[in-house]
C-alpha cells in the first residue's frame, strides 16, 4: 500500500512543494543568521507534510485524520518551547519558536493539499520578518524592552578599553535617566 503511494505523482508534488515553501521561510532565517535555517525549516516543513499525507491518504472509513493533526500540533509545540531559553530575565527564540510553528502549519496544509495557500502563507510569514525587521530599522519607538539593539565593540588597545567602557557606562546613566524622567519602564 505504502509503495503504492510513493510513486504517485502526487505523492511527489507534496514533497516538492513542502521543501520549497519549508526552503523559502527558512531563507530568511538562514540570511539573517538566525536558528532553524533553510536545512532545519525544509525538515520541519517536510516531516509534518509527510505525517498529515500519510495519514490523509491511509485514512479510511471510521479514522480521523484529525488526530494527527493533533498530535503534530502537540509535538511542534515541544519543539518550538525547546528553542526558547531565558537569559538574564530576557526570553530568546521567541520567533524562532513561532517560525517552527508556521512551518508545522503550512506543512499540514502540503500534507492536506492546499498547495496555494501554503505558499501564500509561507509570504505572509517571511514578509512580516521582513516587515517589522525594516520598521524596528528605521522607527526607534519598535526597538524598546527586549527588542532593543545591542552592539557589539572591540578595543584593540587596553588604555581604549577603559575609555570606551566609561563612555558607555555615562550612555547608560543617561539613557536610564531619561527613561525615567519619561515614565517609561525601564528592562532591568
Amino acid at each position: 500500500m505504502l509503495d503504492s503511494l510513493i510513486s504517485l505523482p502526487l505523492f511527489w508534488k507534496t514533497v516538492a512543494v513542502s521543501v520549497a515553501t519549508g526552503g523559502i521561510m527558512g531563507l530568511e532565517r538562514q540570511l539573517r543568521g538566525k536558528p532553524a535555517g533553510i536545512r532545519t525549516s525544509v525538515l520541519i516543513c517536510l516531516g509534518t507534510t509527510i505525517f498529515v499525507f500519510l495519514s490523509h491518504q491511509l485514512g479510511g472509513p471510521g479514522t480521523d485524520p484529525t488526530r494527527v493533526l493533533g498530535q503534530v500540533v502537540t509535538g511542534i509545540g515541544f519543539l518550538g518551547g525547546g528553542v526558547m531559553l531565558i537569559r538574564e530575565g530576557i526570553v530568546y527564540g521567541v520567533t524562532t519558536a513561532a517560525v517552527i510553528w508556521m512551518l508545522a502549519a503550512v506543512g499540514s496544509m502540503i500534507g492536506l493539499g492546499y498547495f496555494g495557500a501554503a505558499f501564500a502563507m509561507a509570504i505572509v510569514q517571511v514578509s512580516v520578518l521582513i516587515g517589522v525587521e525594516i520598521f524596528e530599522t528605521h522607527f526607534p519607538w519598535f526597538r524598546r524592552g527586549v527588542h532593543s539593539v545591542y552592539h557589539r565593540v572591540t578595543v584593540q588597545e587596553h588604555d581604549e578599553a577603559d575609555e570606551v567602557r566609561e563612555r558607555l557606562r555615562q550612555e547608560a546613566i543617561q539613557r536610564r535617566t531619561k527613561d525615567d524622567a519619561s515614565g517609561r519602564r525601564r528592562a532591568d
